[in-house]
């Protein structure tokens, strides 16, 4: 059993601006938008498809390890990866959508594998991710 979740919200930012701060510099600022995440790459290579990210989850008390590989890397378009925390895969993807020169949409779903008990929860926590993200983004433009 999976549970698809996806949220968006409209950012008054480029599409270029928002791709640069969510794809471009995960690693530096997923941390910034979900403090219960830590990511560190092993070398200092740009992201792009095949990128493994390590991550560590505390969101429930004892962290976990886990990587993030990127599987799709379209620049002002999408991003994909694949996340394994322990033995849990989440296949997560964003999609960047230039509304007017100076708007984006940002859409961000993501596919767990837990049973639909966990929807609200889960979805509760991805807009609260969106919204810290939108609230960087134009706070920083």
């Amino acid at each position: 059993m999976s549970v698809a979740i996806e949220v968006s919200a409209v950012i008054e930012r480029p599409v270029s601006d928002v791709f640069s701060f969510y794809a471009d510099h995960h690693v530096q600022n997923h941390p910034r938008w979900d403090p219960n995440i830590e990511l560190w790459l092993d070398s200092d290579e740009p992201l792009g498809v095949g990128t493994v990210i390590q991550r560590r989850n505390s969101r429930f008390g004892t962290p976990v390890e886990g990587t993030m590989e990127i599987v799709e890397f379209e620049r002002d378009r999408a991003m994909g990866a694949v996340i394994n925390d322990g033995p849990m895969r989440v296949e997560g993807r964003a999609r960047f959508e230039s509304l007017r020169p100076s708007t984006t949409k940002l859409t961000i779903r993501a596919v767990f594998p837990v049973d639909d008990s966990m929807r609200d929860q889960l979805a509760a926590a991805m807009q609260r991710s969106l919204a810290n993200i939108e609230r960087l983004i134009e706070a920083e433009g």
